[in-house]
């Protein structure tokens, strides 16, 4: 039996969003939507579906996040992936160099499974109260800047408003403030969050955790939990998600890339894993200058990323979806809760998809199905709301429908 995929995009007007703060809630959120669609195959093979682990029914999600609002995320990571001109190298207020090797580049990228390539995104954990224009060496993003990059899919994620960590800190002030800060300069309200580190007293995550889970976060990254790999084969168990925070930084060794291939090393062995797997990671600055000793040096993050794309996106495997922590957070929240149903007459299948309630801080409203069938297929009698594309008499692998 040939295995095809049906990935499902829904893509809401937020016009209809109410505010939800637990996504099991059944108060504050978009009401549940029904949707129905027949598929006309060519022959009278046998059909089956079901919802993908992950998006576009990949091996492995990956996600990779930024913490500090570091600008280096803007002046090279972002370029880098994206596609663009890479800075050359640029020293910061903060005499650090926050700049690159001046490349331009081509992007790096892995494919939505039916030929369109979607370049990597990144996560970045961001303080409000450090956001600024000027000085124009500064060494940390500009709103415009986490805006455009917001705008190309990557995810912004709640890091405290002044990064606070010691003794006498207003946890739950850290956390709203930086909701606050976000909505009145970005327009929209985060909804995962990453516990800042520093001098602090023994046990302030556990406060940080409670504050932000308490107050609109559906997950937080802290200093222990689930992961950093975490199988999605069965239900994932998200209410109230705790999760480890695992770094990738580069050592004083710069001869070489030793110290990235043993990294690589690791990732592959997620990668190989008999079962679909969320594989997660973070950095801070990802520059020429390694900021704090807590980051990446440029070279080193190059290495690592073309290395990733090379071996598992469009010009290798193909099995990575590369996305942002939220992105797959909110894929296996509505594929766990999802209800498909399907009824197949000869060389016809009624298919009708039931939505959950959704929260209104979610961002994505995605699904992919996984389907069996040996027989090329369209769609067909699908209602005047939704939009759907299909390559199914082609290479009958994708459909991609859009609720107006």
């Amino acid at each position: 039996m040939k295995r095809f995929l049906l990935a499902i995009l829904f893509v809401f007007s937020t016009t209809v969003f109410c505010f939800a703060k637990n996504p099991n809630s059944d108060k504050d959120s978009v009401k549940p939507v029904v949707i129905s669609f027949k598929i006309k195959l060519k022959s009278n093979k046998e059909f089956k579906m079901a919802p993908a682990k992950l998006k576009f029914n990949k091996h492995f999600a990956y996600s990779f996040t930024l913490d500090d609002g570091v600008r280096s995320a803007y002046l090279t990571a972002f370029p880098l992936l994206n596609g663009g001109q890479v800075s050359a190298p640029l020293l910061s207020e903060w005499k650090n160099d926050h700049g690159g090797d001046g490349s331009h580049s081509e992007g790096l990228f892995y494919s939505d499974g039916s030929g369109k390539k979607i370049p990597f995104k990144l996560g970045l954990a961001i303080n409000g109260a450090s956001m600024k224009d000027l000085p124009v060496d500064r060494g940390h993003l500009s709103w415009s800047e986490v805006k455009e990059m917001y705008e190309a899919g990557w995810d912004i994620l709640n890091h405290g408003f002044h990064h606070a960590t010691k003794p006498g800190t207003n946890f739950l002030t850290e956390v709203t403030e930086n909701t606050v800060s976000i909505r009145q300069n970005l327009g929209f309200t985060m909804s995962q969050f990453v516990v800042p580190g520093g001098e602090s007293a023994p046990g302030y995550h556990l406060e940080y955790e409670r504050d932000a889970l308490a107050n609109g976060s559906f997950s937080v990254a802290s200093f222990a939990g689930a992961g950093p790999a975490i199988p999605v084969q069965d239900k994932v168990s998200l209410d109230k998600l705790i999760f480890v925070r695992t770094f990738v930084q580069s050592t004083n060794d710069t001869i070489g890339f030793k110290v990235m291939d043993r990294y690589l090393s690791a990732l592959d062995q997620i990668a190989k894993s008999p079962n679909p797997v969320w594989y997660t990671e973070f950095t801070h600055s990802v520059g020429n200058g390694n900021l704090w000793s807590l980051g990446m040096r440029f070279p080193d993050f190059k290495y690592y990323m073309t290395a990733i794309a090379n071996k598992y996106g469009v010009k290798g495997e193909d099995s990575i979806w590369m996305a942002p922590w939220q992105e797959v957070y909110e894929y296996i929240w509505l594929r766990d809760r999802i209800q498909v149903k399907y009824v197949q007459k000869d060389k016809e299948v009624d298919v009708v998809i039931s939505l959950p309630e959704v929260p209104e801080t979610f961002r994505y409203h995605a699904i992919s199905l996984a389907v069996d069938t040996s027989s090329k297929f369209e769609i067909i009698n699908h209602s005047s709301d939704l939009k759907i594309t299909d390559d199914g008499t082609k290479s009958h692998e994708l459909i991609t429908i859009e609720l107006k």
